[in-house]
């Protein structure tokens, strides 16, 4: 390990965050954005996440949108929040977090933890920046996805 967190775990962090990028720029929900890109794609961008960390994200982000063929959607969370909207970089970590407490706890591949993340109900809530969800303590979102339930 080098620096603060695994190397892979940082990878894992981009790969959340460009997701959340690319919806946003596209309009969609996490879940459409996850299911476009699909696994290949995904997993491509887990595996040069250190590659892709040091170009800009808008060029990498244009690069997916438009070899996977993101259409512009009509989900846009940002503009709907009365409040103050968490970076993508936020996000990204909130899902990193969620995503590896899912493959610990379900004993899966950290690529099939991020497709169960982003197409439970969670993510819902997550996308919900105009309640106060997506700053509860990281094993809150990994509790409610365990359980089926906010508490």
């Amino acid at each position: 390990m080098t620096g603060r967190e695994d190397g892979k775990e940082n990878d894992l962090f981009f790969t959340c965050s460009l997701i959340e990028y690319i919806a946003r720029k596209t309009k969609n929900k996490r879940s459409d954005t996850v299911d476009c890109l699909g696994r290949t794609a995904i997993e491509k961008i887990y595996d040069l996440a250190d590659v892709y960390h040091s170009d800009n994200i808008e060029t990498v982000s244009d690069e997916f949108i438009e070899k996977y063929g993101l259409k512009e959607g009509t989900f846009d969370n940002v503009s709907a929040a009365k409040y103050a909207v968490p970076s993508y970089w936020d996000i990204g970590k909130i899902y990193k977090r969620l995503i590896l407490g899912i493959s610990r706890e379900k004993r899966i591949s950290v690529i099939d933890a991020l497709f169960e993340a982003y197409h439970s109900f969670v993510t819902d809530k997550i996308e919900d920046y105009n309640s106060s969800f997506y700053y509860d303590a990281p094993q809150n979102f990994l509790n409610a996805f365990l359980d089926g339930k906010i508490e």
